[in-house]
């Protein structure tokens, strides 16, 4: 019996000070290696984009160029934006792009998707490679194979136009066409990638809510209204706000195809930040309208959040 007892009392227990004092140290060894595999991200985010952020917000209160040290001016330089005409109005003219894309491109790639999503593997796989075709394009080559397709004398379109008895139309050199004919390859080049992340959600949706929905008798619409849609909530909310960021920041397109003209129609936030900075020897005012966009995507951004709220999907 004594011997017994002596090996009960010399075993460790589970839980005991042994074992806590091993699992602390295990999860100070797996902490430390963390931060050890976090280190590089942090660094290069505080090189690349936390310290040129920081300088930019320093620069937009001086009278900066490059050829001049800075000189202190205070808000001059954002009240000189804010006041500027020019400035207000290629940011109206951003959300009207947000407007004449966005909505059209998340319609159709939904429809896209659901066809995916209903035919046979064999000819979904084409289908979706052949939708993701644009997206591998650069937008350079895109707004050239347009301008090509636009052109007023020689154009695709115009000569299909001509063969019902219209005449040829000005599209990108008449401003009431021009920003409309840019908006045509935006949507063409967002819709490969939002095609594809709507497949995926669409196939992550139980299949068991169709099947129940078709034992009630319900078609297609009842089953997109009341199943795929609401699903498909949180991802739509990311693709709003992705595309509207991305359509508004447009600069390829409008600075290849039309240069920013006719008259202005076409000049979009990005593409006039760009031809201040390269025509005007205060960078200050650049930076100070750019930070200025920042906080209008930020602004919308949030309000998208706030409104739209977002749900987890529980099967």
């Amino acid at each position: 019996m004594d011997v017994i007892d002596q090996s009960r009392r010399g075993r460790r227990r589970p839980g005991g000070r042994g074992d806590s004092r091993r699992q602390s140290r295990y999860r100070y060894r797996d902490t430390k290696l963390a931060y050890l595999m976090l280190a590089p991200v942090v660094v290069l985010l505080g090189l690349f984009v936390a310290w040129p952020a920081v300088y930019a917000g320093f620069l937009s209160f001086q009278d900066w160029s490059f050829y001049k040290d800075p000189e202190f001016v205070g808000w001059r330089n954002y009240v000189n934006v804010l006041t500027d005409p020019l400035f207000l109005a290629t940011i109206g003219r951003g959300f009207a792009f947000v407007l004449m894309t966005v909505p059209v491109m998340l319609v159709l790639a939904f429809l896209f998707a659901s066809l995916v999503v209903s035919v046979s593997k064999r000819f979904a796989t084409v289908l979706k490679v052949s939708i993701y075709i644009p997206t591998i394009i650069s937008a350079v080559i895109t707004s050239i194979i347009f301008v090509l397709i636009y052109n007023y004398s020689g154009g695709l379109l115009n000569a299909g136009l001509a063969l019902f008895g219209i005449d040829p139309v000005a599209w990108i050199g008449d401003p009431a066409w021009a920003l409309l004919a840019i908006a045509v390859p935006a949507i063409w080049l967002g819709m490969g990638l939002t095609s594809l992340i709507m497949v995926a959600a669409m196939i992550d949706i139980p299949g068991e809510y169709y099947e129940a929905a078709a034992m009630e008798g319900a078609g297609w619409w009842q089953k997109t209204a009341y199943i795929t849609l609401p699903q498909m909530k949180n991802v739509f909310l990311y693709l709003l706000i992705t595309g509207f960021v991305a359509a508004i920041q447009q600069f390829e397109l409008p600075l290849v195809m039309t240069q920013g003209g006719p008259l202005d129609s076409t000049t979009l936030p990005n593409l006039f930040i760009f031809n201040h900075f390269r025509n005007d020897i205060n960078v200050g005012y650049s930076i100070a309208a750019a930070l200025l966009l920042f906080v209008v995507l930020g602004s919308v951004s949030a309000l998208v959040f706030k409104f739209v709220n977002s749900e987890r999907l529980v099967d």
